[in-house]
């Protein structure tokens, strides 16, 4: 299927997909911002499968534990946990005749993560990873002004660059602009997808309407995972949904952002899409989260790049 106006690169590659492993890359809420696609891709009669680098204490739970940094979470996987969004959407899709399991990554190093997704690739025989960022910051390489939060998202791409038997690996990021909450300069992600689109990486960009049937489930699915967890919110998701339906600059949904000054856009209900090897290879300092075991290695390490380099750019504003 060749790419024209009216059919940006990624949906060729959406098309060729037969079994999709549509996985959170950044940790807590960043699946749900993959939920339209899941929806959407199933319609296809695609298979897909949804995993997530979860901040919950899996080990806590009664989730069916696969190996060292994989466990099953099913709707009847019981927690007495306060936080656990990975149950809560499995029992939804439940209720929706959606029954699907979600499989979880504890907050790990590069290895055990790695090990995590060559068995589920194995045992699904998947062709194609989706990897989903709930904002945009996993397209920081390293020397900017600010990197928002990049452990997850760093270990998830790192995982992606030796990651055997996949055809695909793709990255799509939702949510343009809430990064800014944890100090990303979004011109420096624009001069990122620059540099990508020169590398023949950038595979077009969409945005979501209200309209979509897919888009409504996405906030029905939201909507019940807030009420079963009033006091952790999803201020991605949130933020995009607001986007979404026409809301714009300091708008609050959630509580927790009333302390803070939030720029509600529509960017923020755009998709954009990549190559997520290509995403990874850019990277300044991915080669040495290579052997690591604990995401506590992985701060220590991002932490000395940080401060060993020389080079780190001022904050840069977009024009306007």
């Amino acid at each position: 299927m060749t790419p024209s106006a009216l059919l940006p690169p990624i949906f060729s590659r959406f098309d060729q997909a037969r079994t999709v492993l549509l996985a959170g890359a950044g940790g807590g809420y960043d699946l749900f911002c993959g939920l339209p696609l899941y929806f959407a891709l199933t319609g296809l009669g695609k298979q897909v499968i949804l995993a997530n680098f979860s901040f919950t204490s899996l080990d806590l739970t009664q989730a069916r534990q696969l190996g060292d940094a994989l466990y099953e979470v099913r709707p009847d996987t019981r927690s007495d946990l306060r936080y656990f969004p990975e149950v809560h959407l499995a029992r939804w899709l439940a209720n929706q005749s959606h029954p699907q399991s979600i499989y979880a990554f504890p907050r790990t190093g590069v290895r055990p993560l790695r090990s995590a997704y060559e068995q589920l690739v194995e045992l699904f025989e998947v062709d194609t990873v989706l990897l989903v960022d709930g904002g945009t910051d996993s397209l920081m390489r390293g020397d900017e002004a600010g990197l928002g939060t990049p452990e997850e998202d760093a270990v998830s791409l790192a995982v992606m660059q030796e990651l055997d038997g996949v055809e695909q690996k793709l990255l799509v990021c939702l949510g343009f602009g809430v990064d800014t909450f944890h100090g990303v300069a979004h011109a420096q992600y624009l001069e990122a997808v620059a540099d990508l689109t020169r590398q023949g990486a950038y595979l077009g960009a969409w945005s979501l309407t209200p309209d979509m049937p897919e888009v409504q489930r996405y906030r029905e699915a939201l909507t019940f995972v807030h009420e079963r967890m009033p006091d952790f919110p999803s201020i991605v998701s949130s933020s995009v949904l607001d986007a979404v339906e026409g809301h714009f600059g300091d708008h609050h949904t959630t509580t927790a952002t009333r302390t803070s000054k939030l720029f509600i856009n529509p960017l923020m209900g755009l998709y954009w899409a990549f190559k997520a090897e290509r995403v990874a290879a850019r990277n300044l300092y991915l080669d040495q989260l290579r052997d690591t075991t604990t995401i506590g290695e992985v701060t220590r390490i991002i932490e000395a790049f940080r401060a060993s380099c020389s080079t780190i750019r001022p904050w840069t504003s977009i024009p306007l």
